[in-house]
């Protein structure tokens, strides 16, 4: 029996995905969980497995071509079976769409000499017979766009988030066809929405904490000859900031929880995201169950996610279920700053640089001037989820654990 390839959804928000390539020719025999082809999507360029052993057959989509989720893509029939020729109904029920040319889906307005429609009978019009997106649809809303002067630019003429965003910029006046649009790449497309939609609708507090990093730099100089030899890996400080910020929460588990629209969810594993720079944006990989993960095994796993991250080659399951993310900008000399939460996350850790200050040693009234390695850490958090209490409590523990971080790996050698 012959088995659909469809393009997949690998995030809530995403509405089609992009062919990049095939690894497989047609007609070639795969294997299940074999890489099969190549897609894009709003956050990076993944490999998508083999859904089943056979021949892959029956392509209806090239590489560089755009497509709902859930349309069919291909077949994997056994050898010498011919690919079914109907198309594949989606998830939805809705019969697929045919597949878009990346370079046909421009966002265009509606023609000049188009009649103008009254914006209560224009909006029922197109609601009756315009395809849109559901977030297309917000977004519309949200900036006043009247859907029947905008025309799609989707499959079967459906108006799609793009379509909205060009239309509302020429309701304000902008030029787009004479000015130079940097319209940048799906990854910072994506995180530009995200970041203004959580800016804009999860209240955030931030709570700073100057912390002593001198025993962290001891331990990682302590633990990397080990780690290196072991397991071929340089330890680095955010590899000890994963390790003890997941263990940390093991004791605030509020910390970890998320926002829902039934009120805060509790997340039984400790999925520590990475906020880093990639040439398309700004990524955050996934290090699962970080908690109970050591030392040695933290830093393979970072240095694997961030090679495959700056070679567009994430997995679905890389970027998949965190729970608290780390951003750290201290390797670029930034002292402090402030970091936007990933939604549905409740908080997100923003990392300083490591650097020499004065500061009063001692215990008053024999206190004293001296130079510590200091690092400041800024916690954003959900105050829907987390109170002042909560995080000031958290910050408190993490900054202990960074001035004697050997209480969380002296009893397993480097926590492996």
């Amino acid at each position: 029996m012959a088995i659909s390839v469809i393009m997949p959804a690998l995030e809530m928000a995403q509405e089609t995905g992009k062919v990049i390539a095939w690894l497989k020719k047609e007609g070639e025999s795969v294997a299940k969980g074999e890489p099969l082809l190549e897609i894009e999507t709003d956050k990076a360029v993944m490999e998508i497995e083999s859904p089943g052993d056979g021949v892959l057959a029956g392509i209806t989509v090239q590489a560089g071509a755009e497509v709902p989720v859930g349309r069919n893509i291909a077949w994997i029939v056994r050898p010498g079976e011919a690919p079914p020729v109907h198309d594949v109904v989606a998830e939805s029920g809705r019969k697929a769409p045919t597949a878009v040319p990346a370079a046909s889906a421009v966002p265009t307005s509606a023609p000049a000499d188009q009649p103008p429609t009254s914006t209560k009978q224009g909006t029922q019009f197109a609601n009756q017979a315009a395809k849109i997106s559901p977030k297309a649809r917000r977004m519309a809303s949200e900036r006043g766009v009247n859907l029947a002067e905008v025309r799609g630019s989707g499959a079967g003429g459906e108006i799609l988030a793009n379509d909205i965003l060009a239309a509302a910029a020429s309701k304000a006046g902008v030029p787009l066809a004479s000015a130079a649009v940097d319209s940048g790449s799906s990854i910072s497309r994506l995180m530009a929405e995200r970041t203004t939609l959580s800016w804009t609708t999860v209240p955030h507090f931030f709570a700073f904490r100057d912390v002593d990093a001198g025993a962290l730099n001891a331990a990682r100089q302590k633990f990397a000859p080990e780690i290196e030899k072991s397991h071929a890996v340089k330890l680095t400080l955010s590899d000890l900031l994963v390790a003890l910020v997941a263990r940390v929460l093991q004791k605030h588990p509020r910390m970890n929880a998320s926002w829902s629209s039934q009120g805060v969810r509790s997340n039984t594993g400790i999925n520590i995201g990475l906020a880093m720079a990639v040439e398309a944006g700004v990524v955050a990989p996934v290090i699962h169950n970080a908690d109970q993960t050591g030392l040695g095994e933290i830093a393979v796993q970072r240095r694997d996610l961030v090679d495959r991250a700056h070679a567009g080659k994430l997995r679905p399951s890389d970027i998949a279920g965190g729970t608290f993310t780390i951003s750290n900008l201290g390797m670029f000399g930034v002292d402090a700053f402030t970091a936007i939460i990933i939604a549905p996350q409740a908080a997100i850790l923003a990392v300083g640089a490591i650097s020499d200050r004065v500061v009063p040693i001692g215990i008053d009234p024999d206190l004293r001037p001296g130079i510590r390695r200091m690092m400041t850490l800024t916690l954003s958090s959900d105050h829907r989820v987390i109170d002042g209490a909560r995080a000031a409590q958290f910050l408190r523990d993490l900054g202990a654990s960074i001035v004697n971080p050997q209480q969380y790996f002296d009893h397993a050698g480097a926590g492996d």
